[in-house]
């Protein structure tokens, strides 16, 4: 990686191709382009991509649902969803996904109202757990064989907005 800076903003529909490769190359998770584009459409203020010297070398893409609070049992409210992160190989470890974690986050609470945000992560990818434990998330629940693959899945939460004591 060179010393370009990186850059947060909100994806575009022309960054689908290089978002899909990221994708693609990072996850076993796929999804249908008609899914990325709705997405995009319908949240994209929580869609992001990461530039540096003009490409995109990572995403997060968000949603936010209409579901119970993991944290305040039986009240019901607007809950973002984290549906995939990922950061090209070559620009790993550089803080890139907490700043793409935390930009979502916000924009999820400012812009789409949640007071909630939750994801799924492979309880074998100890890495990714570790970020968001740092970033306040919780295991809430784990899944057994949520994934294709027959891996289990830890839920993981936090409540929003983000607070100065959350070490961000």
């Amino acid at each position: 990686m060179s010393d370009c800076s990186v850059v947060v903003r909100e994806a575009t529909d022309a960054d689908l191709p290089e978002v899909i490769r990221i994708n693609m190359e990072s996850l076993p998770e796929h999804y249908t382009l008609s899914f990325w584009r709705n997405i995009l459409y319908t949240w994209g203020k929580a869609f992001l991509v990461a530039e540096a010297c003009g490409e995109v070398v990572g995403y997060i893409m968000c949603r936010t649902l209409w579901r119970r609070s993991f944290f305040r049992r039986f009240l019901m409210g607007r809950v973002g969803h984290i549906i995939s992160i990922a950061v090209r190989e070559g620009y790993r470890g550089r803080g890139i996904g907490t700043r793409l974690l935390v930009e979502a986050m916000r924009r999820l609470h400012d812009y789409y109202g949640a007071k909630e945000v939750y994801l799924e992560v492979r309880v074998s990818n100890e890495r990714a757990i570790k970020l968001y434990k740092k970033l306040g998330f919780r295991v809430v629940q784990r899944v057994v064989r949520y994934y294709a693959d027959g891996e289990d899945a830890y839920i993981m939460a936090r409540p929003l907005p983000l607070e100065g004591g959350d070490g961000l």
